[in-house]
């Protein structure tokens, strides 16, 4: 398992709530289809703790991760 730090575009609303909209993954733009949970968590595979958003991104269900400002994704290598 490796943990890759990946840029995120974010709609922040005026409360300050944050929603990812896609994310850039070795040169390419994926848009995130649908956000289905947001959750503090520690991610127990790579380490870290932060927020968990399990989103549906190409019709995949997958989980992108917000630490101390940055966005990273779990791969499998």
């Amino acid at each position: 398992m490796e943990k890759r730090y990946v840029p995120v575009v974010v709609h922040i609303d005026e409360k300050g709530k944050k929603k990812p909209l896609a994310i850039e993954f070795e040169g390419r733009r994926y848009g995130i289809d649908r956000v289905m949970k947001r959750e503090p968590a520690a991610c127990n595979t790579v380490g870290g703790i932060g927020i968990k958003y399990t989103c549906v991104i190409w019709g995949q269900i997958r989980e992108l991760w917000e630490e101390k400002e940055q966005w990273f994704v779990v791969l499998e290598r």
